[in-house]
């Protein structure tokens, strides 16, 4: 019942916009009572924190599923891969967390965990001499805004799930060029992450 009502509220959220949610359009949503809500999360304000926190959840697990191997750039690969295949298996989820403006500070930080992950793998790259000397910081927040980028056309349907793929892989083979990486070592980095089973 608690997954089914934060998917409910993700939707709401995503399809109609914030004002749509509200505790009586949930429970029809799920055809359970308003005081399922009451119980689940309190009120209206712990179910939408709950919505994002799923949301980072299941990003979490999507990269935790990734791992290491000795070639740090197809492992970065294989995390943007990840990014995507979750935004397209949970649409509603995804844009509240990247296209909804947080309730406030503390939901505002809500999966920096996520973002750590991104920045160590980057970190691994430099380290093994892959990228060139940077803040992994800067490098994730690139490497990041690319592939939000991308998976955003794609959901409001400007990209062809086709184009997506083509984007994805063309557009991370230039970055991880542009962060230093050898051209023929970033192309057999990123078409084994492209050909790679999920």
């Amino acid at each position: 019942m608690r997954s089914g009502l934060v998917d409910a509220a993700a939707r709401l959220i995503a399809v109609e916009g914030p004002g749509a949610l509200t505790i009586r359009r949930v429970a029809e949503e799920v055809g359970t009572s308003t005081m399922g809500i009451y119980t689940h999360f309190g009120g209206m304000p712990e179910l939408r924190r709950a919505v994002r926190r799923e949301g980072y959840a299941r990003l979490a697990s999507a990269i935790a599923r990734v791992e290491d191997t000795d070639d740090p750039v197809y492992d970065l690969a294989m995390i943007g891969r990840a990014y995507n295949e979750n935004a397209i298996e949970n649409p509603h989820l995804y844009r509240v967390m990247f296209m909804e403006q947080p309730l406030d500070e503390a939901d505002a930080e809500t999966g920096s965990d996520t973002r750590e992950s991104l920045t160590s793998a980057i970190r691994r790259c430099i380290d093994a001499g892959r990228f060139a000397p940077a803040d992994p910081g800067d490098l994730a927040r690139e490497f990041w805004a690319f592939g939000h980028g991308v998976v955003a056309l794609l959901l409001v349907g400007f990209l062809s799930p086709e184009e997506t793929r083509r984007c994805l892989v063309d557009g991370a083979l230039k970055l991880f060029i542009g962060f230093g990486d050898e051209p023929s070592a970033a192309s057999d980095s990123t078409a084994r992450a492209a050909k790679a089973h999920a």
